[in-house]
């Protein structure tokens, strides 16, 4: 394709050379530059771009794009070199074109939010494809058309930098695609990588503090989750019984878009909104209630238990109403998520313990996995986590927040590592077994996460219910720069097959 096309929609000075180039591939690492590729400079966090241009055109660029000036001395004639206001809209912007503006050729939605991302895209996938649809995924646990796993790179989770994102839109519009759903993380929306995707329906489910490394206050996150809003084209989604969601409600009414709010009928603001529950009723293992809509009433099964599946079901239910999906459709296509890995999933239960692996890593996610085991626990109910945070204050006031739900709402915490990455796991437990302390907790704390599952299970009495956060579906951990094998549900089927 050639450059000039690639161009069409971007702001740029040209420093050096023609547009009339073939470019056959872009890229934004220069080490993955091809022979006539397009190089993208862009400034990260701890590696910039600018620095690797020499790079790129040793390993073929013929053209790049930068968003600083640089030395011109030394870049042939022959390498067309174009500045541009931001690198990483321009990157999302030439890899769409590139691609063929695939977004345009399915349709797209995008979940937001701190908590219930990954539920929530999974409901909405499991009530789509009951009725007939092709459904792509992208998301925290992975890329996948149907059950079949995407090879599209992507080195970044939740949401890929944009050049993956479009090559991912691209491969599920040749394989007839009809809807993707996916986890739209603050990051991404910061750093411009849904930039040039069109979003059909965007969903907001809450928003908790997280992040706030990036983000610095919570005003910057929420207004980091609200650009999705400004992506989309036909409808957006929101809960209005968390704050950030009534002021986002309030800002996107006014757009040319449909606003269809949903929440729990108690009584307050969920009243006004357009789907809510009622008759809710627990259990170990599922939950139920009465999804109320626009077109009417629903009995609804989630199989998995407490307040937050209520809430990411009833986003799905919202979302799919807006599709014109039946009430029946809805409720079955629920009902078919039998579990999500990673999210409350028993991976051992036998007379006398349950072992729960969850994803949980903020103060709030902890809370609601808690108090959703707490009314099923007979006895002692042990928490085995650890948290990984940004280095500073804000990772600090993560790591006492985080010890103080602990310690109010389980019973004896083992307090381990996460993802210490290049931080001192040991600094980083002392730091929250005092916060554990300090809110009255019982404790222990052990640096190596098997040994802190060992110790947790060993203590664990008849009755006990263990609950192991932070990691869920994650099958690796990162200390230092070395990236370990750490599969959570295989480690508890290990320990407990070899104590058999």
């Amino acid at each position: 394709m050639l450059l000039r096309s690639l161009m069409e929609k971007l702001d740029f000075v040209a420093l050096q050379g023609e547009l009339d180039v073939d470019i056959m591939s872009i890229a934004f690492d220069s080490r993955e530059v091809a022979e006539n590729g397009l190089f993208v400079a862009i400034a990260g966090f701890t590696v910039d771009g600018h620095d690797y241009v020499a790079k790129a055109m040793e390993n073929g660029a013929a053209a790049i794009i930068v968003e600083r000036d640089i030395a011109l001395q030394g870049v042939p004639a022959s390498v067309t070199v174009l500045k541009v206001p931001d690198t990483r809209k321009a990157l999302a912007l030439t890899a769409a074109k590139f691609y063929g503006e695939p977004t345009e050729k399915l349709s797209l939605i995008g979940i937001t939010g701190t908590n219930g991302k990954t539920s929530t895209t999974y409901f909405i996938k499991s009530i789509l494809e009951g009725t007939k649809r092709s459904v792509g995924v992208i998301g925290t646990i992975g890329a996948m058309i149907g059950d079949r796993t995407l090879s599209t790179k992507s080195t970044t989770p939740t949401t890929p930098e944009s050049l993956h994102l479009q090559h991912m839109f691209a491969d599920m519009a040749l394989s007839d695609v009809d809807y993707c759903v996916m986890e739209v993380s603050s990051h991404a929306l910061s750093l411009q990588r849904a930039a040039a995707s069109r979003f059909r329906i965007g969903v907001f489910t809450n928003l908790t503090p997280d992040h706030l490394e990036l983000h610095r206050t919570m005003e910057e996150y929420y207004e980091a989750k609200a650009m999705l809003f400004d992506l989309t084209s036909d409808y957006n989604v929101v809960n209005i019984d968390d704050e950030y969601g009534r002021r986002l409600a309030d800002k996107v009414r006014h757009y040319d878009t449909k606003l269809m709010t949903y929440g729990i009928g108690d009584g307050s603001s969920s009243a006004l909104a357009d789907v809510f529950a009622t008759n809710i009723r627990y259990e170990a293992d599922h939950t139920t209630y009465v999804a109320h809509t626009p077109a009417g009433k629903v009995d609804i099964r989630v199989n998995l238990p407490g307040l937050i599946y209520v809430y990411n079901s009833l986003a799905a239910v919202a979302c799919a109403y807006c599709e014109g999906v039946s009430l029946e459709q809805i409720a079955a296509g629920i009902r078919a998520v039998e579990r999500i890995k990673g999210r409350l999933e028993v991976v051992y239960q036998d007379a006398d313990r349950k072992i729960v692996i969850d994803f949980a890593h903020t103060e709030d996610s902890l809370e609601k996995a808690l108090a959703t085991l707490r009314p099923f626990t007979k006895g002692r109910l042990i928490l085995v986590f650890g948290v990984y945070a940004a280095p500073g204050k804000d990772g600090s006031g993560k790591r006492e927040a985080m010890g103080k739900v602990a310690a109010e709402h389980a019973d004896f915490c083992v307090v381990t590592s996460d993802n210490p990455k290049n931080q001192d796991p040991d600094a980083i437990i002392a730091e929250v077994s005092a916060a554990v302390e300090a809110a009255g907790g019982k404790y222990r704390g052990i640096v190596d996460r098997r040994e802190a599952i060992e110790f947790a299970i060993a203590m664990s009495e008849k009755d006990d219910v263990i609950l192991i956060a932070g990691k869920g579906h994650e099958t690796t951990q990162v200390i230092g720069k070395t990236e370990i094998p750490f599969n959570e549900a295989e480690i508890v089927s290990e320990i407990m097959s070899s104590q058999a």
